[in-house]
């Protein structure tokens, strides 16, 4: 029998049972890829992390990301929450570490309290932003359960973009349509079977402004996933947009997700200018929540 100790916690909260669970095995060493995706399974959230050895040395672990049905290039929350796990077990350097993912190297800040304790982190997306094509309105608008009036047009299209291998439709939104958005599985099929340019994928992220915050909801029934409450992987491309359509040079915008899933979480976004194009970063806290074996 083989045992392999997990770590559960909240990530993009400062309170337990709130923000994005996620699950961390923090020695991976001998599980092969299919029994990584049935552990993801069994646990039934929206990620699980498995942390191996890097390749390059200089580099802090290699850490693979699987959702319910799939292994995924990156993830914020998972990324997030690992570096924390690995933080408070001594990896690192006591001010960031490096984490090897399929989308590339994703760089950690780490954020402590006044008597050192690691209470959260910040990562910066593996590659600039990416803008893709814009996605029809009433399409897009069906997918969320929402007519196409509640879809906002003023300030650009439903934009597929991203930055780090998980591309995302980004859809402002009224706010009585970001009230009442309810993922709509048949016609994310539909969109998806009419839409090549989304590679069979399809994930949509709902924003609407709230004064100097934003409000997002993000929907991904097609992995198994029918509403998310916090997704960095969603907030970095976003604020990497929003950056290039505003034409400033750098800008820092917080977002509140999982209201409505009473999961309150808060994403802290950064974006920037750079000479490779649009770097951004999302950063929260993280609450630990469970730990066991698991026994295979």
């Amino acid at each position: 029998m083989r045992r392999y100790r997990f770590v559960t916690l909240d990530v993009f909260t400062d309170r337990r049972f709130g923000g994005n669970q996620l699950a961390v095995f923090p020695d991976a060493r001998g599980l092969d890829e299919a029994e990584m995706q049935a552990l993801a399974a069994e646990f039934n959230l929206s990620e699980t992390t498995f942390v191996l050895p890097p390749a390059d040395p200089a580099n802090t672990a290699r850490v693979r990301i699987f959702n319910r049905v799939a292994e995924m290039p990156f993830a914020g929350h998972p990324s997030v929450g690992t570096a924390w796990v690995l933080a408070r077990e001594g990896w690192g350097d006591g001010a960031g570490l490096r984490l090897e993912e399929m989308a590339g190297l994703v760089e950690v800040e780490l954020w402590r309290d006044a008597a050192g304790a690691v209470q959260g982190a910040a990562i910066a997306a593996p590659q600039p932003l990416s803008i893709g094509p814009a996605m029809p309105v009433a399409a897009i608008a069906a997918c969320a359960g929402l007519e196409p009036a509640a879809v906002v047009t003023a300030h650009h299209p439903p934009q597929l973009a991203g930055d780090g291998g998980n591309p995302r439709v980004l859809v402002e939104v009224t706010a009585d349509g970001l009230a009442a958005a309810r993922p709509d599985l048949g016609a994310f099929q539909r969109c998806v079977a009419a839409q090549p340019a989304l590679g069979g994928k399809l994930s949509l992220y709902l924003y609407r402004r709230d004064g100097e915050r934003l409000r997002t909801r993000m929907f991904s029934p097609l992995t198994g996933t029918w509403e998310d409450p916090a997704t960095g992987s969603a907030a970095t491309p976003l604020a990497g947009f929003l950056l290039h359509l505003s034409g400033a040079e750098s800008a820092s915008l917080d977002m509140l997700q999982g209201i409505e899933m009473g999961r309150p979480s808060l994403l802290r976004t950064t974006a920037r200018r750079t000479a490779a194009g649009i770097r951004a970063t999302v950063g929260g806290g993280c609450v630990p929540v469970l730990r066991g074996e698991a026994e295979l």
